[in-house]
């Protein structure tokens, strides 16, 4: 990890890769850290963008305090970064929790952004999701959380045809994280209301649904929150499509910030 800042005392870690083209933000989901964008920081930078890729707060170098993590807060952290770096607005890219962070993000900051791209995010819970949540939940604060957490990766985001190294690294990864962080950030994930209030996103807006069998998100109410959506979809990936299809995803996202044309003409390969 390149650079530290501190916000309130709270040291947020980053890796930042200078660039002429429009900045791209890679913000990692629950129990992640940056290294879960690492192809994409890389396309991203070889194409000439300004990247950035965070640990969020409470995970991997950034600092772990014990408090509420919810989705606002992260995407206050983020907001807040922006401003310490004076970029200009940037393409926000999202994996699962990250997604929800910069939906929020994006509606609450709209002058920080220029587009959004929210990867297997569920930014609208599909009601047949609801059930299981409290028991995770309550999975989460015993003291088997770990083995909680491997067992649900395993089962509910990992497909038997990913690769079976690269799921290793995920799930070791993953469950090295706090105890109080995996608990509060999932609550932060139940409590977001994408919704409140009647607000809208009206940045151009993608989303990348994994080839999986059931939905992340319920994509016709999100089609509501997001009148400028466009969808699109991996072919043989789980949750971790960023990871296990780079070049399927990558391709998508550049072909998505070309037609936003954040710099004011359409980006060259």
């Amino acid at each position: 990890m390149d650079e530290l800042l501190s916000r309130d005392g709270v040291r947020l870690a980053f890796e930042r890769v200078d660039g002429q083209k429009a900045p791209v933000i890679f913000v990692h989901g629950w129990c992640c850290d940056h290294e879960f964008f690492a192809p994409q920081l890389a396309y991203f930078a070889d194409r000439g963008h300004q990247v950035l890729a965070l640990d969020l707060r409470g995970h991997g170098r950034s600092d772990k305090p014990v408090q509420p993590y919810t989705m606002p807060s992260f995407a206050d952290d983020i907001a807040w970064l922006c401003g310490e770096l004076k970029l200009p607005p940037a393409i926000l890219v999202g994996h699962s929790m990250g997604g929800i962070v910069a939906f929020d993000l994006a509606v609450r900051y709209p002058e920080l952004v220029a587009a959004v791209a929210m990867l297997d995010a569920a930014i609208v819970v599909p009601d047949a999701a609801w059930p299981g949540i409290a028991g995770m939940i309550a999975s989460l604060r015993a003291p088997t959380y770990r083995a909680a957490l491997i067992d649900y990766v395993a089962r509910a985001l990992i497909l038997p045809s990913d690769d079976k190294t690269r799921a290793h690294w995920i799930l070791e990864r993953m469950s090295s994280a706090p105890q109080h962080v995996m608990v509060s950030a999932f609550e932060g994930l139940r409590d977001y209301d994408p919704d409140i209030g009647g607000r809208r996103l009206d940045v151009p807006a993608l989303y990348i649904s994994a080839d999986e069998a059931v939905a992340r998100t319920d994509m016709a109410r999100l089609q509501q929150l997001v009148p400028t959506l466009a969808h699109g979809r991996t072919v043989g990936s789980g949750h971790f499509c960023q990871l296990e299809v780079p070049d399927q995803v990558n391709a998508m996202l550049n072909r998505f910030i070309d037609l936003t044309r954040p710099d004011g003409a359409r980006s060259r390969q």
